[in-house]
Formats: structure tokens, sequence, C-alpha cells
């Protein structure tokens, strides 16, 4: 039995081990609190910029349909399957199928808005959310009716 063999050194190994992944747990709660101060952001300049929220619906997993929820609040990408709630909530609107979100409505549980949405998909797609959320309040605003002359 060598000298890495022993006790000592799977101790030496549990511990940097466990280090790794309290560092890793750390990254993940700053990632997770930058991201919730950025969804802030959003939902108070949504509201300052007079933007209305919106009934939102979720779609299931295999894409086809959308189901109802009770949640309100913006869309903040194309496909409508991410989105802020009025409240300062990140959803993600997928869901799977069933025959009873199909009759009452889907419940889709908020969770931690990633700093990078997209990143690790398929497609190769990402994109920071701060840029995500900024594009979206543009291309709200610019879709608002300007007020007309005399108004």
């Amino acid at each position: 039995m060598g000298a890495d063999d022993g006790p000592a050194w799977r101790e030496r190994q549990r511990r940097a081990v466990r280090a790794h992944a309290e560092a890793d747990e750390r990254r993940r709660a700053a990632e997770h609190a930058e991201a919730a101060r950025l969804v802030a952001w959003f939902v108070a300049e949504a509201t300052r910029r007079g933007l209305r929220p919106t009934r939102l619906t979720a779609v299931p997993y295999a894409g086809r349909g959308r189901y109802r929820t009770r949640l309100t609040g913006w869309y903040v990408d194309r496909a409508r399957t991410r989105a802020v709630d009025t409240a300062g909530r990140w959803y993600q609107l997928t869901v799977p199928a069933s025959l009873r979100a199909r009759v009452l409505g889907a419940d889709p549980p908020p969770g931690p808005a990633p700093l990078v949405v997209g990143e690790g998909g398929r497609d190769g797609e990402s994109l920071p959310l701060r840029e995500m959320l900024a594009r979206r309040l543009d291309e709200f605003s610019a879709r608002r009716p300007r007020p007309g002359p005399g108004a």
C-alpha cells in the first residue's frame, strides 16, 4: 500500500471535492442573485414605461397548443416560452402535456433566471439575460402606439 492510498489521502480528496462543490454553490448563488436583480430591473422598467402585462400561457413540451395559466406578466422571448410575472419571478413556460392542463390550465412553477439564456442548448444560441431583457423592452416600446398630434 503506497503513501497515496491511505486514509489521509482519502480525507484530502474528500475535502477537495467538498471545497469545489461549495465554491460552485457560491458561484451559482451569486449568478442567481444577479439574475434576480436583472429581472427586478426589467419589471420596474416595464412598469415605468407603462407596458401592460398580459395573461401568460404555457406550451406543452411537444409544442402543440397552449394552456392557460393564472400568471400575468411579460413574455421575454419571441417563442413565448420564457416570461417574467408582475411580481418579478422568472418562468419557463413549458409544461408536460395533460388533459388536466388542457381543461383547467397549467401551473408552471417559478424558477431561478439564468444569467445566460439558452446556454448549453442544442441550437447553440445563447444570449445574456441583460441583453435579452433590454431588447424585449425596446421591442415593447417600439410597438406601443405613439400619441397623435394634440394628444
